[in-house]
């Protein structure tokens, strides 16, 4: 019976791959996008903005805004407690593997946490991801990233001072490119 499934199952992604071949090249233009991600531990989502592609289609600037939730202790309970960050970086292109684009992001990030678990108004940084597009369309796609972020920031206004936004980024989303 399991066998059943895993040949129903291979059939399937074989007949997927084929209706999602593209016969023209993807697009390069601006991009516009979703995001939910996961820095270190607060949950969060946001929008994303790319600039064409530049330097024979291997290069592009991206700028991100997300809207983080900090869980934490208060009066014997757990509360979620939102903030922001906000990040610009430069992304490159490593290559593509059938309609999938490979590529690398790093820059810089500033967050701006609330003034419930932290007495800092903003805090600096520095971000990098690996990231998988799936294109599927032409000018569509789902995207994977993992990576890392190293701000400092502190939530010194609960107890034992815990780290947050510093350590594992995980994100996923959606972008929609525009025509050149």
């Amino acid at each position: 019976m399991t066998k059943k499934y895993l040949v129903c199952g291979l059939a399937f992604l074989c007949y997927a791959s084929a209706l999602l071949g593209q016969d023209t090249p993807l697009d390069q233009g601006v991009g516009f996008g979703f995001q939910l991600n996961q820095y270190q531990k607060d949950f969060g989502a946001g929008l994303n903005i790319t600039s064409p592609y530049f330097a024979n289609d291997k290069v592009a600037v991206r700028l991100r805004g997300n809207v983080l939730f900090h869980e934490h202790l208060i009066n014997e309970g757990t509360t979620w407690t939102p903030y922001a960050n906000g990040s610009l970086g430069f992304i490159g292109v490593v290559g593509y593997v059938g309609d999938i684009r490979l590529y690398g992001e790093g820059g810089v990030i500033g967050l701006f946490p609330s003034d419930k678990f932290a007495s800092d108004g903003s805090k600096f940084g520095g971000y990098g991801v690996f990231g998988f597009e799936f294109f599927f369309r032409k000018n569509g796609n789902y995207f994977v990233e993992i990576g890392g972020v190293g701000t400092g920031a502190r939530a010194d206004k609960l107890p034992n001072k815990p780290i947050f936004s510093n350590g594992l980024i995980i994100g996923t989303g959606f972008r929609f490119h525009l025509a050149r």
